[in-house]
């Protein structure tokens, strides 16, 4: 029986503890903090618990286009009627995640997966060393180690969260009162989830981008609409703008420009990307390699470049998300235990940004195709067509489909609309089955819906081989 020891018990540990029980590894995790990770405690489940709050009031501001008014004469809006207690909903989100991080840890337990509460270290490649919080340590010998240690969010050196008035994401659930005027610094996915949610809830917001439009790493054609929206929404954006600090001054904040310009509001978020949590794990004498940047480098099946020694998740830097990570751990434990195991192909991963409307993606994506990197065809269909989203009064937004040109292979796609996340299943199994665009066409749909679409979009690239992009 190997002994597989795993360091991190986020997505890509806990998924890899779990299959390597199941297929007859001795598991022992040690994690730091919390089952689940930052991914279960101070990331992903709490900042989507929020965006879900944030979604019912951003009905709830729309809903006098639908015909919905107040009962009392007295309120113009039916928001009006309706207050923000954000003490109880960050009350929620904090037991949500720690409901969820509990429920990990249970199943973990009931495979017989033994967890240490502590930190975890190489000691060379073939034992781990596990320091409780009191200072106890203990050597684990291991045949197989992974290491999910995960990632945690990045600080200027002149803008140092103090966790009440300046924060980092990990910070926003100590909020018991809506800020007055919050300032996010980054436009990338965290900054405009924020940003997004908090201007739902009715809190002004500020949003200093350095590029000239948000979410810069995303479709540029979903980028706009984003932007659109928050700007339609009465969001501030202060394009080509790079703070370079922050300080309290009273009951407030001052953000510095590089510009030498400043920004005032009550707090500030400081989204400015995230580092690894790769120090002193011991890796260098055991001969794991790291980048510039601190990530582990690893190959497709999850491999260091130490024998036995793996590694998944965040400190990777393969690709920031929750579902790469668990993949990640389980092909270390199918590949490390002698499993069939596929490597992992990018070109399938679905991902997600969770504004409204949210932008989903899968394949290829437009600057590939517009550097010339895949030559590809396209058709765009605006959400402005579609009953289902009409119906809804949900018309910011589109479909987009990607294809080879001779063969018409699906490739790629985006969707930008309400519950894109839950939309976009349906291009990713196009995308990993390889299906042509005339196969995705005569799958049925139901009328109406905006899954509808997809198969037009389908419809629509079938015959057009001299069209590079088509929208409509």
């Amino acid at each position: 029986m190997a002994d597989v020891v795993i360091i991190g018990g986020g997505p890509g540990g806990y998924e890899a503890a779990l299959v390597g029980n199941q297929l007859g590894g001795k598991v022992t995790l040690v994690e730091r903090r919390g089952l689940g990770g930052s991914a279960v405690l101070t990331d992903v489940v709490p900042s989507k618990t929020l965006i879900a709050t944030a979604e019912v009031m951003n009905k709830i501001h729309r809903a006098n286009s639908l015909g919905l008014q107040p009962v009392d004469p007295a309120l113009s809006d039916l928001a009006d009627a309706v207050r923000v207690d954000l003490g109880h909903v960050n009350r929620r989100v904090i037991g949500l995640a720690t409901q969820q991080s509990t429920d990990i840890r249970a199943r973990l337990v009931r495979e017989g997966i033994r967890i240490i509460d502590g930190t975890g270290r190489l000691d060379g490649t073939e034992a781990v060393i596990a320091t409780t919080p009191d200072g106890r340590e203990e050597r684990l010998p291991a045949d197989i180690t992974l290491i999910a240690v995960g990632a945690r969010p990045r600080e200027l050196p002149d803008a140092m969260p103090d966790g009440v008035r300046i924060l980092n994401w990990t910070q926003m659930y100590n909020l018991t009162e809506l800020p007055e005027r919050l300032i996010v610094v980054g436009s990338g996915v965290t900054g405009a989830e924020f940003a997004g949610a908090y201007r739902n809830l009715g809190v002004e917001v500020v949003l200093v981008s350095s590029r000239h439009q948000v979410l810069p790493s995303e479709d540029a054609d979903a980028g706009r609409v984003i932007q659109d929206v928050f700007e339609s929404s009465g969001m501030t954006i202060m394009s080509n703008a790079r703070a370079i600090a922050a300080r309290v001054e009273g009951d407030g904040v001052v953000v510095t420009l590089a510009d030498g310009g400043t920004v005032e509001g009550s707090h500030v978020l400081m989204a400015v990307g995230a580092l690894p949590n790769t120090e002193n794990l011991g890796l260098e004498a055991a001969g794991v390699v790291t980048t510039a940047s601190g990530h582990v480098q690893v190959d497709r099946v999850s491999r260091t470049s130490a024998r036995g020694v793996y590694a998944a998740g965040d400190c990777t830097g393969v690709f920031n998300l929750a579902s790469v990570a668990a993949m990640q751990g389980r092909i270390a434990m199918w590949h490390s235990l002698g499993d069939a195991v596929a490597p992992l192909d990018l070109r399938t991963v679905s991902s997600n940004v969770f504004t409204s409307p949210e932008i989903a993606t899968v394949g290829v994506s437009q600057s590939e195709v517009d550097a010339g990197i895949v030559r590809a065809r396209a058709v765009v269909l605006p959400l402005g067509s579609n009953a289902r989203a009409k119906m809804k009064d949900n018309r910011d937004g589109f479909v987009k489909v990607f294809c080879l040109p001779t063969t018409g292979i699906v490739i790629g796609g985006v969707i930008v609309a309400s519950h894109a996340s839950e939309l976009i299943h349906v291009l990713a199994v196009a995308v990993a089955s390889k299906l042509t665009v005339d196969e995705l066409a005569q799958a049925f749909t139901v009328y109406p819906s905006v899954s509808g679409s997809i198969a037009e979009a389908a419809r629509r690239l079938h015959g057009s081989a001299g069209d590079e992009h088509l929208v409509y």
